[in-house]
């Protein structure tokens, strides 16, 4: 009995020996199972990041013989985890007819004291230099307005100040250019023109309109809108100096516009006009002489005042013109 007895617990503690044998390995195979998976997860992290430059694939299609060749990558682009960054805004065209927001005829009036600061302050989206571009929609031209000047400081402040806030209101995207000629030497209108013309297409290529205007000229109506055309324009045609009217049909002085290309068609302006006069009935000449016609506004719309001065030293009228 006893020998049974002792044989049945030999059995027993083998078979719990047993047990723990078992449970001792599925213990070793879940754990270097578990640590296997904790090793691939990491893995995964580290390829990538610059590890990833380590493997050959990464630099064995790059094309030396082409030095600004760019390799192929070996690597699924990243456009598609990358952020997309802001769009930015298509703007309508501005439009062609004229727009909203003109006012018509201005009241125009040189008494009261205009310091430049004001200008400054009541043309807040003027960038310095005179430039100027509608944050609401696109032009189709873009303007240089070009003054040729000497000693007119106190009429440049007037421009300025009833200039900006019209051409701001008619949607143009422009910039201003004073041509100032230096020394005392006689005044030469024309030949100001032309290194304006020049000036502007070395600071902005993109000019494709030329506005010409005279610093003591301003226009009375914003309606009169200073673009260009298919043919020239003059737009200073009812001066308050000619009792608003035209004085002659062949009149194009003042204020008058051409496109680039019709400036270069006529060959710019004359250089030989020393002195006031003449020059604008030349410019007149040319154009007619290359086939072209003056477009002109209505005479209600085309009226301008000029600011009263004495004839400039050195501007006298040039007896030959």
């Amino acid at each position: 009995m006893s020998r049974l007895l002792g044989r049945t617990l030999e059995r027993v503690c083998k078979a719990v020996l047993l047990l723990c044998l078992l449970h001792f390995l599925v213990a070793v195979i879940l754990y270097f199972d578990v640590y296997a998976q904790h090793l691939a997860f990491f893995s995964r992290f580290s390829a990538r990041g610059p590890a990833r430059a380590l493997h050959p694939a990464a630099s064995s299609t790059t094309n030396c013989s082409r030095p600004n060749a760019t390799a192929p990558s070996s690597r699924l682009p990243e456009a598609s985890s990358a952020r997309p960054g802001p769009m930015a805004p298509v703007l309508p065209p501005c439009p062609d007819s004229p727009p909203p927001g003109l006012v018509g005829r201005l009241l125009i009036e040189f008494t009261t004291p205009m310091p430049l600061e004001r200008v400054q302050r009541e043309n807040p989206g003027v960038l310095l230099g005179g430039r100027y571009t509608p944050p609401d929609c696109t032009p189709a031209q873009t303007v240089a307005v070009i003054i040729p000047f000497r000693h007119r400081e106190h009429h440049l402040r007037y421009w300025l100040h009833y200039l900006h806030p019209i051409l701001r209101r008619q949607r143009l995207r422009y910039g201003i250019y004073v041509i100032n000629q230096h020394g005392e030497d006689t005044f030469n209108r024309a030949k100001l023109l032309n290194v304006g013309f020049l000036e502007a297409l070395k600071e902005d290529a993109t000019y494709d309109c030329f506005i010409f205007s005279d610093v003591d000229l301003v226009p009375m109506d914003d309606r009169n809108l200073y673009r260009c055309g298919n043919q020239p324009r003059h737009f200073a045609i009812a001066m308050d100096k000619f009792g608003f009217r035209l004085p002659y049909a062949g009149y194009f002085g003042g204020v008058s516009g051409l496109s680039k290309a019709q400036f270069l068609r006529i060959n710019g302006f004359p250089n030989e006009y020393w002195g006031w006069g003449g020059e604008d009935d030349d410019i007149f000449n040319r154009i007619s002489l290359t086939g072209m016609k003056i477009s002109r506004p209505d005479i209600s719309i085309g009226r301008y005042r000029m600011i009263k001065h004495d004839r400039d030293k050195h501007n006298e009228p040039n007896p030959q013109r």
